[in-house]
């Protein structure tokens, strides 16, 4: 489901530069997809859907670029797209401010610019299909507020900083759940980039240096897998709880065995349908403006079954 969809019809007379480049010779619209890094397991399952939704727009070619989690190499990318003339460029940013200036040269150019997981806000003219990240964290630290033991110690894997994503679900769990229960304690916290391996680093040492820890709070599923690698034949961390964002193959397969406690699906399937949609009603000059965001849905013991079975029929799980 999409919630929050807005859109500025096509009377606009000043955007009439933007659909300047209009439909190639042989009838086709040229879209570039800026990904952030394939390394990241979401960032990848998202550009596969953008692929797979793409397939239903005979009048639109996509072509996929990996930004490799680098600034230099995604800032390049969207340079080079803008240089081979794509009628449209949807940017999935690696650092929203880093990407910024590139995002208004694409507007500059006369470009269609959309930014998407995150979006960057404040920049006229560009587009952006999204989701809330406060409210995912959100529904992750109110079910925490009654599983976390009395004068619980956690540790806090972040995501990169002034990564919109990112900050805005540390700034939920912070006032969801950590305002709200002034016993827990906060072993350590830093960041992993959005990075398994990263993670893996945090709680090998974190282990080592507290000893006991009843949570592992992190922004995305990608980290709270690395976390939960490192103590998954530690009998001494059974009992650990574990939150992320995503709603991946892997967190609901770590739910349904119940080594992972929850996650808020943050649907690549949705996410890049959304994508598609959007792009083509700018495209076609349907709109000129939209704004849009995919619904959250929190995953639990009680419902991973339920997307298991999804990523199964997507081929995305094969056991």
């Amino acid at each position: 489901m999409f919630k929050k969809i807005a859109a500025v019809g096509c009377a606009l007379l000043l955007c009439a530069s933007v659909w300047s480049a209009g439909k190639k010779d042989d009838g086709t619209y040229r879209v570039a997809y800026i990904a952030r890094a394939q390394s990241d397991s979401f960032a990848a399952w998202l550009a596969n859907e953008m692929i797979a939704a793409a397939e239903k727009y005979p009048d639109i070619q996509l072509e996929v670029f990996d930004g490799q989690a680098d600034d230099a190499k995604e800032n390049a990318a969207i340079e080079n797209a803008i240089a081979n003339g794509f009628d449209a460029i949807i940017v999935q940013p690696n650092n929203g401010e880093a990407q910024r200036p590139y995002v208004e040269q694409i507007v500059d150019a006369g470009i269609i610019a959309i930014t998407t997981n995150s979006r960057i806000d404040g920049i006229e003219g560009a587009s952006s299909v999204d989701a809330n990240p406060y409210v995912q964290a959100q529904v992750n630290a109110e079910l925490a507020l009654t599983q976390v033991p009395q004068n619980g110690r956690v540790v806090v894997i972040n995501g990169p900083s002034g990564n919109f994503h990112a900050d805005e679900r540390r700034v939920a769990w912070q006032e969801c759940f950590f305002d709200k229960r002034p016993d827990v304690t906060i072993l350590a916290e830093d960041f992993a980039n959005w990075n398994k391996d990263e993670a893996m680093q945090l709680m090998e040492d974190w282990t080592i240096a507290y000893g006991d820890i009843d949570a592992i709070i992190s922004t995305n599923d990608n980290m709270a897998a690395g976390a939960l690698e490192v103590v998954k034949d530690n009998p001494a961390y059974a009992d650990i709880l574990a939150y992320g964002v995503d709603g991946t193959a892997e967190a609901c397969l770590l739910i349904q065995e119940g080594r992972m406690t929850s996650t808020c699906l943050q649907s690549a399937i949705d996410l890049a349908e959304l994508n598609m949609d959007t792009v083509h009603k700018l495209l076609t000059g349907e709109a000129t403006q939209i704004d849009t965001d995919i619904e959250e849905v929190l995953i639990t013991k009680e419902n991973a079954d339920e997307y298991v079975e999804m990523y199964r029929s997507r081929g995305l799980i094969t056991n």
